[in-house]
């Protein structure tokens, strides 16, 4: 394409260089923050075109970017991550020959802009700093030394085909968690073959792939305890929170504090990972809960407690077809004390299979405490429901341990018994606002790691709630079944009753829950 020469630099040119230019250039070539402070300009927000004076953070950022192979930094927002990253990729790429450079964003813009300040600080550079250009376009920038700079949004197949010198991942925590996955299984193999990474965001979930990348760069020491220089998967660490800014103080803290609340600027300024929509359990309560790897696993089924005589037990099980889609889910809790013992989740195992897993579970419970126990079982009734009761009855409910928990609803003067739990709006709201009452008042243990993620992941939606885009809330659904079993248990079991009486006697004002003026 034709090269517009007043931005950019004619490709191989030849030149003539003054010794003092030599130098520059050598200077440049050696040190990339020499070469940003001394010749970037960039695009202040209120002040124009600045000199890129480097912030003593920004500093320490650009030496973690160069001095090793992988780098993960967790900064707060709006710290000028995004100018750092530009004048370092376009340093890499003038200075360094036949380099691929990817830079990758959640968003298609966000790369976009990163690209936008790398063009910006290369048409202000001086003639005699900076590469020819062959390519200059949105999404891609190529210079005559056979470097180029690509620009793409990150997807399950991003950089395929490419191979990669150096990717730069910008807010990889808000890539969705199966893209994020799946494109860090594809981007594996290429680092592994000598390629470089850098990775910068701010935190969203504390268990999607930038957390776990985070973490384990955490795990810098070796069987000695001597600290290394990179963590357990190779990468180095650095984080930057709001305090860093020099133009940031506590006036300024609390003034944003005011405008965004204590979650955002927990998890925007002081980097927190705590979640970023508006979920039904309480966001900072979520970021503080602890969930723990099971002690113990039968097949598919992972049990978090041993077993213990005289104690009531409840198992809960949402149904799927069983066909690769949504998932079937299975909880247990023991009563009193609302204590989760175990939970199982599959999405291709039938409706029969899901029905004989349930009783298993049952007999297991059963064989455990040597019958000493009450056990109540049941599922969701509503459409593949319905398959589940044929298959009780088809297995024969004599042998399932316990009692086939029924809910009783009154219709006018008469009350309706349909086997299993009949879901609703108004049943799935009110079961809703058990739990979370029950969570944040200690009333009911999370213990299992699934499903404190999809909690994290169960927001509002119009005037309910459901599981974000991209992810599941299959284990939260059987668990909302165990609220509702428990309520019904409650009727029946005095220590049941007594453990939750609290809660029984005013149902107002427990919420409030999502509504939608639509």
């Amino acid at each position: 394409m034709a090269v517009d020469t007043k931005l950019t630099k004619t490709p191989y040119r030849k030149e003539k260089y003054t010794e003092a230019q030599l130098t520059e250039l050598a200077r440049c070539a050696n040190d990339p923050k020499y070469f940003m402070r001394e010749h970037c300009y960039i695009q202040h927000p209120t002040q124009g075109r600045l000199k890129f004076d480097l912030y003593n953070f920004q500093d320490e950022l650009v030496d973690v970017y160069h001095k090793n192979r992988y780098s993960i930094s967790m900064l707060a927002r709006q710290m000028g991550k995004s100018t750092c990253a530009a004048g370092y990729l376009l340093w890499y790429a003038m200075f360094n020959p036949d380099q691929t450079i990817l830079v990758a964003a959640h968003k298609y813009a966000g790369a976009s802009e990163i690209m936008q300040r790398v063009r910006f600080a290369y048409e202000t550079l001086p003639d005699f700093i900076r590469a020819g250009v062959t390519s200059y376009n949105k999404g891609s920038l190529e210079f005559d030394n056979g470097s180029r700079i690509i620009a793409q949004s990150t997807t399950e197949n991003t950089g395929r085909g490419l191979s990669i010198s150096l990717v730069y991942l910008d807010e990889f925590a808000f890539v969705r968690p199966n893209i994020a996955k799946e494109f860090w299984t594809s981007l594996s193999p290429t680092l592994a073959t000598g390629g470089k990474c850098i990775i910068t965001s701010t935190p969203n979930m504390d268990d999607d792939q930038f957390a776990q990348i985070w973490r384990d760069s955490l795990k810098n020491q070796d069987e000695f305890g001597n600290e290394t220089a990179t963590g357990i998967n190779g990468f180095a660490h650095y984080q930057a929170t709001w305090e860093a800014h020099p133009d940031r103080d506590e006036d300024w803290a609390e003034v944003e504090l005011g405008k965004i609340g204590e979650e955002r600027f927990r998890r925007e300024h002081k980097c927190e990972f705590i979640a970023f929509d508006e979920t039904l359990i309480d966001s900072i309560r979520l970021a503080n809960m602890e969930a723990r790897d099971p002690y113990a696993t039968a097949g598919q089924v992972r049990w978090y407690a041993p077993l213990a005589k005289g104690k009531l037990y409840m198992i809960a099980l949402d149904p799927s077809l069983g066909t690769g889609g949504d998932n079937s889910a299975i909880q247990v809790y023991q009563m009193p004390g609302m204590k989760q013992m175990a939970e199982w989740m599959h999405n291709r195992t039938t409706v029969q299979g899901q029905i004989k897993i349930l009783r298993e579970i049952a007999q297991y419970i059963e064989s455990e405490t040597n019958n000493d126990c009450e056990i109540y079982y049941s599922m969701e009734n509503n459409t593949l429901g319905e398959a589940a009761l044929v298959t009780v009855e088809e297995q024969g409910e004599e042998n399932f341990p316990g009692t086939f928990l029924t809910e009783t609803r009154q219709h006018g003067n008469a009350r309706r018994y349909r086997r299993g739990f009949t879901t609703t709006h108004k049943s799935k709201i009110s079961a809703c606002a058990k739990l979370k009452h029950w969570i944040e008042t200690d009333k009911l243990e999370i213990a299992s790691k699934p499903l404190l993620r999809e909690l994290k992941t169960f927001i509002a939606r119009g005037n309910s709630y459901s599981a974000k885009d991209g992810e599941n809330d299959d284990l939260v659904m059987s668990l909302v079944l165990i609220v509702r079993m428990s309520m019904e248990v409650s009727k029946y079991e005095e220590s049941a009753f007594e453990y939750l009486n609290d809660d029984f006697e005013d149902d107002d004002g427990m919420e409030p829950m999502p509504f939608s003026l639509l």
